[in-house]
């Protein structure tokens, strides 16, 4: 409500120029609108995180400066709502209606993302991400956030556009252990060996930042995720079998080995999309050789040899099976002048 606060249930239409909404008596809407808003020059916000009890809003900002705070009953019917109210505030100009729906389902993040700034963002104590605690199963969690609710911050923070670059971006905090999961749901989640399956957006899942984040927050050489690491030089590619960071088990991944900037990617080759599963920067990697004669500490499940190991500058150690000693040796040749 515009003169007293509080929240009723209003009965929205949309149209080409303007949004209505209507009184229910009864469970039937009234033959007349109580309102409307005028969506020439309008602006919209979501996810709108001004209210923190409600996650599931949408601002609309009108020309005149007048605020309307509108909320959905899901995520889904949310971002549904404020795709069609954007492409409606658009619907003069066909291209951006169409650049509207090209990003719902895009993948490019930010050309310099800093994974360290984004949660030193998140622990604000004003802006950051809101934490509660929680009561699962008899276990109860201090200063926990749900999947949904990252997922939501992100956007609302303009780390990503659409909810699938929110989901790849949360995916890389919790890959290199900035979050970890909590609970049964989302700890159940990371038994998925895919960097895209592993964080769920959703708001029965919990997160927590984990410990090592708040060491590594203040570091000045900062490891950055950038979409520009793409488009390094390809320097050498191929097929070799991985050790999963959680699960222990062995997977075939295509390696794609990168100068300019010097990243080591890793694609499944079972997924049709161009999009590598995880990475890592070269710089300041140690690169080794492990010896074949039994199974290297670290190292589990069944092993035929030819194994090498890279350990980041963060210490985070990969493990990664050639299919001969002389792919091995060529695999280290070219990582190593990148380190």
């Amino acid at each position: 409500g515009h003169i007293v606060r509080n929240w009723k249930v209003r009965w929205f239409v949309l149209l080409q120029d303007k949004l209505l909404y209507y009184k229910i008596e009864g469970g039937k809407k009234e033959p007349s609108p109580k309102g409307r808003i005028l969506l020439d020059g309008c602006t919209i916000t979501c996810p709108c995180l001004e209210y923190e009890n409600r996650p599931l809003l949408i601002k609309l900002k009108t020309k005149t400066n007048t605020d309307y705070f509108l909320e959905c009953c899901s995520r889904e019917e949310r971002d549904s709502w404020a795709l069609d109210i954007t492409g409606a505030i658009h619907a003069g100009h066909p291209v951006q209606v169409q650049e509207l729906h090209r990003m719902k389902n895009s993948f490019k993040l930010l050309e310099n993302i800093s994974l360290h700034h984004i949660v030193e963002r998140m622990c604000d104590s004003s802006t950051g991400i809101k934490r509660t605690r929680n009561l699962e199963q008899g276990n109860r969690y201090k200063e926990t956030f749900t999947g949904s609710a990252l997922v939501d911050w992100l956007i609302s923070n303009s780390f990503a556009v659409s909810r699938f670059e929110a989901i790849t971006l949360a995916s890389m905090l919790m890959e290199e252990n900035f979050i970890k999961p909590v609970g049964a749901r989302s700890t159940e989640a990371t038994r998925y060996s895919d960097l895209s399956e592993q964080f769920l957006d959703d708001s029965t899942a919990l997160y927590m930042f984990a410990e090592s984040s708040k060491k590594n927050t203040s570091s000045k050489e900062e490891l950055q995720f950038n979409i520009s690491e793409l488009r390094g030089t390809i320097v050498k590619q191929g097929f070799l079998v991985k050790q999963g960071h959680k699960r222990k088990n062995w997977k075939v991944r295509r390696f794609v080995l990168r100068a300019d900037p010097a990243f080591l990617h890793y694609y499944d080759p079972t997924k049709e999309e161009n999009r590598p599963v995880g990475g890592f920067s070269l710089r300041g990697c140690l690169v080794s050789a492990l010896e074949d004669n039994g199974v290297p500490a670290g190292v589990k499940g069944n092993v035929q040899g030819n194994l090498f190991k890279i350990i980041t500058k963060n210490d985070i150690h990969y493990y990664i099976q050639a299919s001969s000693k002389a792919e091995r040796a060529q695999w280290i040749e070219a990582i190593k002048p990148l380190t």
